[in-house]
């Protein structure tokens, strides 16, 4: 999947379990478990939030990656 993500470490930084993540975000357990696994890309608004949430920016959680085969 060519959206890499370091959502888990940041969270862990902030001493939260994904339940707490997903309430904080206004998300789901599963949306946050979700993102961490690389299964959903999350909307550029909740992509904001959780950079916001985490006191970085976007690039510092996400980043892209151009897949090969393209």
């Amino acid at each position: 999947m060519p959206l890499i993500n370091k959502l888990k470490d940041y969270r862990a930084l902030l001493g939260v379990n994904q339940q707490e993540m997903g309430k904080l975000a206004g998300v789901s357990r599963q949306t946050i478990s979700q993102i961490e696994r690389g299964d959903y890309s999350p909307s550029v608004t909740l992509a904001l939030k959780l950079a916001k949430l985490c006191n970085v920016t976007v690039e510092d959680i996400f980043q892209y990656e151009e897949d090969e085969n393209e």
